[in-house]
């Protein structure tokens, strides 16, 4: 089934839509989950947290994408476990490690400016992964957005540990570098 025909069973409140979202999606949904929570446990409620959360968003939203979408409800659901320590002791500090290596990149504070300027850095930071070559950019991504330990990385890209240390780092010092010249920084 089309992901605009998902959408409108959900906007008819047809049980359905759940059914369907499940079965063109949870694969991916589950992916996400599992590469930040690394436990099937924690990927299973997670999963069936995103699909509540996404019956209970649509309506009002209709997202153009269906598949980011999700992925950005499961990414966010998965992080807050994390966070709250349901999964800290399985996730072993690895998203800890993540914020602080992106600490001297992106502030943390937040206030009304703060605020404004965030579809600005979204279009800074997308632009800045849009110049990256591919390899550098798959990275950044498995790291930064699926939290994805180094080493894990560095098996699915077939490459060394060192290796993707190296270019995460580089990648840092480039983001950070693109968002002092658009003065987010």
């Amino acid at each position: 089934m089309d992901d605009e025909r998902i959408i409108d069973l959900y906007w008819q409140r047809n049980e359905q839509a759940i059914t369907e979202t499940d079965r063109k999606y949870a694969a991916l949904c589950s992916s996400i989950a599992y590469g930040i929570l690394a436990s099937p446990e924690d990927t299973e409620e997670c999963l069936s947290d995103t699909y509540m959360a996404t019956w209970n968003s649509l309506p009002p939203q209709r997202p153009r994408l269906l598949r980011a979408y999700l992925g950005r409800i499961t990414r966010n659901l998965s992080l807050n476990r994390l966070r709250n320590g349901s999964a800290r002791k399985r996730g072993g500090g690895e998203l800890d490690l993540i914020y602080e290596e992106l600490e001297n990149c992106i502030a943390a504070e937040s206030s009304p400016e703060k605020c404004l300027e965030e579809k600005e850095l979204i279009r800074a930071v997308e632009a800045f992964l849009a110049g990256l070559p591919r390899e550098e950019r798959l990275m950044f991504l498995y790291r930064y957005w699926l939290a994805q330990p180094v080493a894990k990385i560095a098996a699915r890209m077939g490459c060394k540990p060192g290796r993707v240390n190296s270019a995460l780092y580089r990648s840092r010092q480039k983001l950070r570098d693109h968002l002092e010249k658009e003065g987010l920084l």
